[in-house]
This record gives C-alpha cells, sequence and structure tokens, in this order.
C-alpha cells in the first residue's frame, strides 16, 4: 500500500471514530432527555431538559462538523499528480510534512510523523495552490516546500 493510501486510511479511522463518539452521545442524551421527561418535576426537570438540548444542539453541530469530513475525504483522487498542491497532497516542507486532506492531527506511517491538516485551515489555505521550492510564512515561521506527492 502506498503511503497516501495508507494516511488517507488513517483519516478514514479518525473521522470514523469521531462519528461514534458523537452518535453514542447522541443516543446518550436522547435516552437521558426521555427518562427526564418521565422521572421528574418542577424547575430542577425544566433545568435538567435545557441542558440537555444544549447538549443535543452541540452534538448535532459536531455531526454536521464530521459529515462534512466525510465528504471531504470522498472528494480526494489519490492517484492525481500535479505539480500544484491540492486536496489529497503530501506536502514536505522544512517545518514536517502535511496530508491535505482533514483535520485528524497527527498520523504515524513507518515511525515517521505527518501531519493531516483540512485545505480551510489557515496552514491548508496558506499551502494550497503551492509548487516544490515555494516558500510560505506561517505565524512568524518560514516554510519551504521541498516536494510534492
Amino acid at each position: 500500500m502506498k503511503l497516501k493510501e495508507i494516511l488517507y486510511k488513517q483519516c478514514e479511522i479518525v473521522v470514523n471514530n469521531r462519528l461514534q463518539t458523537i452518535q453514542e452521545t447522541i443516543s446518550s442524551n436522547q435516552n437521558a432527555l426521555q427518562s427526564e421527561t418521565k422521572s421528574s418535576a418542577g424547575d430542577k426537570h425544566e433545568t435538567g431538559r435545557a441542558m440537555l438540548q444544549l447538549e443535543m444542539e452541540k452534538a448535532g453541530q459536531q455531526l454536521q462538523g464530521v459529515l462534512q469530513m466525510k465528504e471531504t475525504l470522498s472528494k480526494i483522487d489519490l492517484t492525481k499528480k500535479s505539480k500544484i498542491t491540492h486536496l489529497g497532497s503530501l506536502v514536505k516542507t522544512n517545518q514536517g510534512t502535511y496530508f491535505l486532506s482533514v483535520s485528524a492531527g497527527q498520523l504515524i506511517v513507518d515511525r515517521e510523523h505527518y501531519l493531516a491538516i483540512s485545505v480551510s485551515s489557515p496552514i491548508g489555505k496558506l499551502l494550497l495552490g503551492k509548487q516544490e521550492k515555494e516558500i510560505v510564512v506561517f505565524n512568524g515561521k518560514t516554510i519551504k516546500i521541498y516536494e510534492l506527492a
């Protein structure tokens, strides 16, 4: 399996784990909301319901974010070759190697560290559309692009 395929699979695992956690939270909150309805009365009841509603809204927003990440992953073409960075590029720099995909954080393959970042993140936006030997400045640090894959 090629490096980008391995990184892609790791991103899928991260996204699917997040999705599962959010779905479990939503399910747990729905159960709590139903039991809250059956057992409580008065102000305490209303406060509990309001807190659960807020948790449900937050989980709903997180769910939307994870679904967007899944959609972004589905758009990555690992076979696409380009001299310009794009979604799915592996960008080797003097500050590390970035996989332009989704915000999955640090990934490790064969003891090498890679950073999976979203193209809509600040650093992702800077790297998008660049070529080898180009330089970008991020948070006062000069980042030189050595190689694209």
